[in-house]
């Protein structure tokens, strides 16, 4: 099984907001960056769309350590939130409904068909990568000319 690294991140210019959201997939010493932004959104989808997109572009089943300073994303994964919300009707501990329901359908199938690792990164702090991911996502808000 092919072994990548993957960093992302997602950014929101006011929360809702325009956003911005990038992947930079790392595979035998070649990269890939993948980004986009949405108008109105939030943070939080931002960071869920990064880590979808990033999965999606993925040609095989890989193992995938994946690089995330969203304590949202790594959380639901790593503290089973993800499943318990499933088996709650998507509810939360709060019996509120889950946000970005569409968004964790999504991963979850994507997670069916690759061994992924979260791997939760200080933001805004001294990982390169994630920092160059926080960058373009910026960059993807202003280039959306929303004002």
């Amino acid at each position: 099984m092919k072994e990548v690294e993957i960093y992302t991140d997602g950014a929101c210019s006011g929360n809702p907001g325009p956003g911005g959201y990038c992947a930079i997939l790392e595979f035998n010493g070649k990269e890939k960056v993948i980004s986009g932004g949405e108008k109105n959104t939030t943070n939080n989808r931002m960071e869920l769309l990064a880590v979808i997109v990033s999965l999606k572009a993925l040609k095989e089943k890989c193992h995938v350590k994946l690089y995330s300073d969203s304590a949202y994303v790594c959380n639901a994964i790593n503290n089973n939130w993800l499943n318990t919300w499933q088996v709650n009707n998507w509810k939360t501990a709060n019996k509120k409904e889950v946000l970005n329901k569409d968004l964790w359908d999504e991963l979850l199938n994507l997670l069916s068909l690759h061994k992924v690792e979260f791997i939760k990164v200080k933001g805004h702090a001294d990982n390169e990568k994630n920092n160059r991911c926080d960058k373009i996502a910026r960059n993807e808000i202003l280039k959306l000319n929303v004002t």
